[in-house]
């Protein structure tokens, strides 16, 4: 058996009817040239007789019941999984558009897994317009995080748009980094080692900590510093109660453009994903006479694994940062956006690597005690929504011959953030997932419509206008 780290057994011990702790992919292909009628029924058939699954695929918790999942987390390998539940072949009701895809989607998602099987589903939906086809893929949060999810599904693909016979995701195993360390068992000895080696880490680091959460407690006493806080953000339309059924929306954009927006700016992409779903999100409450008069704040997740780590499990942290919603002068919005993130990346590079776990954790375990508590959505938030940008394959890729055209994250919500905002670079493309509570944020889909008007704008107040073609009058015939 593997024992789970600590922050990927708090995803177990949160889950509950209202908050399924999973995350999903939509990848959306088109079909190959030539392809026949059962060619997606066929993919499905050689998918369900794979033969052996890899990890974490055959992971299944030793213990499902409520009790095990929180006193003794610990994975298993299921040596009887049945792929025939796993994986499953739906189809979408005429017309097949985006509209009906979002629908089943929202659905699929809103369905928890079951906690006594490997906490994994594979959904290929057949009848998408312009002969395409969708893969929805779900997954526990416990076993993966956004990094490690694209890597588990990206292993898989190919550059090559004429390799045929290729396995599913789930026979592929990692490639396991050079010295590397096996993961310990989940025996007493183990645990009893592991405990000791983070007392250690924890004795080592405490001053650094002690220094990091002393500068969050200063800024909440001088906003002025720069530095955004935890519970500094309003109580605001999204941080309320949830339930358990899902609305999820999409949007793409070319990278070029956010690019291009970043360096006239003298930000950073991520200032500019930042701007976009704030000032989305300042129409979108304007609109419902909501918005508060404090600035909204974003839970922003950082990437801490390392390029070459091919393993699951979550290894991230946390960032706060403001979305100026309170400023009317984009501009202004904008720059205020940049300041912020900027301050809580230095804070955050401070820290020393080995330290920036028990400092997620410092930093995490006011949401996740509100959740284990019942606090959750009954008290000010710890940050008002979370955003995140993660990276994905930069060439275009194809699976049995099908072009991958796009990708997009549909990720959890939770008692006190009824709104998740994750982008994915896939190709060229800036694909964001707009996943919330159908019951808390009717009308959601409003919000990816905003971000793209919110592009528009600010394109056209930072970048110089595009000059007109203008056409040669020909002369007049003799």
């Amino acid at each position: 058996m593997k024992r789970l780290g600590t922050l990927d057994a708090s995803w177990l011990a949160v889950e509950s009817e209202d908050t399924p702790m999973h995350v999903g992919n939509l990848q959306i292909f088109s079909l190959p040239e030539g392809a026949t009628e059962t060619f997606l029924r066929d993919m499905v058939t050689r998918m369900k007789e794979a033969g052996d699954v890899a990890a974490p695929w055959g992971y299944k918790l030793a213990w499902s019941g409520f009790l095990g999942r929180l006193v003794a987390p610990a994975w298993k390998i299921d040596k009887d999984i049945d792929l025939d539940y796993h994986v499953r072949h739906s189809a979408l009701p005429r017309p097949g558009g985006e509209r009906e895809l979002g629908i089943l989607v929202s659905r699929l998602h809103s369905n928890p897994l079951d906690f006594s099987r490997p906490l994994w589903e594979c959904h290929v939906i057949e009848g998408l317009e312009n002969n395409r086809f969708a893969l929805y893929t779900k997954m526990h949060h416990s076993m993966i995080d956004g990094i490690s999810g694209v890597r588990l599904m990206q292993r898989v693909l190919t550059t090559d748009p004429e390799r045929t016979n290729m396995p599913p995701p789930w026979t592929v195993r990692p490639e396991r980094r050079r010295g590397s360390k096996t993961d310990k068992e989940a025996s007493v000895p183990a645990a009893v080692s592991q405990a000791m080696d983070a007392l250690k880490l924890q004795a080592d680091m405490a001053p650094r900590l002690w220094q990091a959460g002393n500068r969050l407690f200063h800024s909440v006493r001088h906003p002025e510093d720069g530095l955004t806080a935890p519970f500094t953000g309003p109580v605001s339309l999204l941080n309320h109660r949830v339930t358990g059924q899902r609305r999820f929306a999409t949007q793409h954009y070319q990278l070029e453009r956010l690019k291009a927006l970043a360096h006239a700016s003298g930000g950073s992409l991520n200032d500019i994903v930042l701007y976009l779903c704030g000032t989305a999100l300042r129409r979108f409450l304007l609109e419902q006479d909501q918005l508060p008069d404090i600035p909204l704040t974003a839970g922003i997740p950082v990437n801490i694994r390392p390029a070459d780590d091919q393993g699951t499990g979550t290894q991230i942290s946390f960032m706060i940062a403001s979305l100026a919603t309170d400023e009317a002068d984009p501009l202004n919005r904008l720059q205020q956006i940049k300041t912020s993130t900027r301050r809580a990346k230095e804070h955050l590079q401070k820290l020393p690597k080995s330290a920036l776990t028990q400092y997620t954790m410092l930093l995490m375990s006011p949401y996740i005690l509100q959740l284990m508590s019942g606090l959750g959505g009954r008290m000010r938030p710890v940050f008002n929504v979370t955003i995140s940008n993660v990276p994905g394959p930069e060439r275009t890729l194809y699976y049995e011959g099908a072009k991958l055209e796009a990708m997009y994250p549909v990720s959890l919500i939770a008692h006190g953030g009824a709104l998740n905002i994750t982008c994915l670079s896939y190709a060229g493309s800036l694909n964001f997932g707009y996943t919330g509570c159908r019951d808390t944020l009717p009308s959601m889909q409003k919000l990816a419509v905003y971000t793209g008007e919110a592009l528009d704008e600010l394109e056209s107040l930072i970048l110089p206008p595009k000059p007109r073609k203008t056409r040669t009058k020909k002369p007049a015939a003799k």
